[in-house]
């Protein structure tokens, strides 16, 4: 019984070709690295991308293990192939709850290397007791209200005007301060939300 193009099977109904690229871009590999690090020719990751070879499951697990990226997370994602170019405020992705709100630029970044967010601090909020750190580097501007804003050992209160720019594998934390919300238009390389 031939099951490949079964509904059941997932990659029936996706375009494998563009996600793979996605996934693979986003991990920093072109196509013969990938290729070398699963033990495939190089021809077959192009041909996969290209939409010219429909591998089996088993096959295409080998390939993302290379990235590494299970089949649920690959399948899950929904890539954004018209790369909108402008968004009304309305369309800005909301990504966080409570008294924070991350209104993100663009519903998915996959395969993209930046992540802007407008940010908005009720009275009172923070980004919580435990400082961050990850890969990357982040900046902002404030637009209004005051933030308090720790990064390592440093720690400054900005107003609207004001920026910060630093390396995120460094600790830190934002706390709102004052009477009124504080709003940021911020950004960070890569994506971390």
């Amino acid at each position: 019984m031939n099951t490949q193009n079964t509904p059941a099977d997932p990659s029936s109904e996706i375009d494998l070709g563009p996600r793979l690229r996605y996934v693979r871009e986003q991990a920093g590999l072109s196509q013969r690295a990938l290729a070398k690090q699963v033990g495939v020719p190089n021809s077959t990751i192009s041909l996969i991308e290209s939409g010219k070879m429909n591998p089996s499951v088993g096959a295409l697990k080998r390939v993302l293990d290379g990235i590494p990226i299970g089949l649920s997370e690959f399948f899950s994602f929904a890539p954004d192939p018209d790369r909108k170019v402008f968004f009304a405020a309305e369309e800005l992705k909301e990504i966080a709850k409570g008294k924070l709100s991350f209104r993100q630029v663009g519903e998915n970044l996959l395969g993209r290397s930046l992540q802007i967010l407008h940010e908005t601090y009720a009275p009172n909020a923070d980004t919580g007791a435990r400082m961050y750190e990850h890969d990357g580097e982040e900046g902002g501007v404030v637009i209004s209200g005051r933030i308090e804003i720790t990064v390592g050992a440093e720690r400054k209160i900005l107003g609207p005007g004001d920026a910060y720019l630093f390396d995120s594998r460094r600790p830190h934390r934002f706390r709102q301060v004052g009477p009124e919300p504080c709003v940021i238009v911020s950004a960070c390389t890569p994506p971390t939300f």
